[in-house]
């Protein structure tokens, strides 16, 4: 009878053991929990879009600058090539961007009014870019950095024949050809 009883007890022991230890399918980890994108904020997006902006200005402002600098023009007496006062302050103007820019690279063009013979206004053309020249160097720019040519009389920027316009083409005029103002060298 002891075993009658056992046996119904036995088999329903053996019944739940087998289904415990069954696999159970296993429980999948959760994932790190990510945290929530900030909340845009708009008024700092724009701040952040308005110093950019402000930025880019003011880089575009300082080329600008930079180039109206370099190709400032400087003006001579008739029949002279060497540095007014005035000149000399418009080059004082430049070795600060030349400075500034030591890939900088710039051509010097000495131009005469139309009095003279072709002969004559291209040499004192040449006289002319060379005093601007040489006003650069004895301040410390590299004179490889800088080339001169003459043009004399051939590059009118006034033809009348009246002493203002013949003061006009009294000039060196300067073109950065190399390592510009807007590279500024860092």
């Amino acid at each position: 009878m002891f075993s009658r009883r056992l046996v119904p007890i036995l088999l329903a022991a053996a019944v739940t053991s087998a289904t415990a230890c069954r696999s159970r399918p296993k429980a999948t980890p959760e994932p790190p929990a990510v945290p929530a994108p900030a909340p845009r904020d708009d008024a700092a997006e724009r701040a952040a879009a308005d110093a950019r902006d402000r930025e880019r200005l003011e880089r575009e402002r300082l080329e600008a600058e930079r180039r109206r600098v370099m190709e400032a023009v400087i003006y001579f007496d008739y029949d002279r090539s060497d540095l007014s006062a005035q000149a000399r302050s418009t080059l004082d103007a430049k070795l600060g961007v030349l400075a500034g820019a030591p890939s900088m690279r710039i051509r010097v063009s000495g131009h005469t009014d139309d009095r003279g013979s072709d002969e004559y206004n291209i040499a004192l053309g040449q006289r002319r870019a060379a005093a601007a020249k040489r006003y650069l160097t004895q301040r410390g720019i590299d004179g490889g950095r800088i080339d001169i040519v003459s043009f004399g009389e051939e590059q009118p920027v006034c033809t009348a024949s009246d002493a203002s316009c013949w003061a006009q083409n009294r000039r060196d005029e300067f073109q950065v050809t190399a390592g510009g103002p807007v590279g500024q060298d860092r």
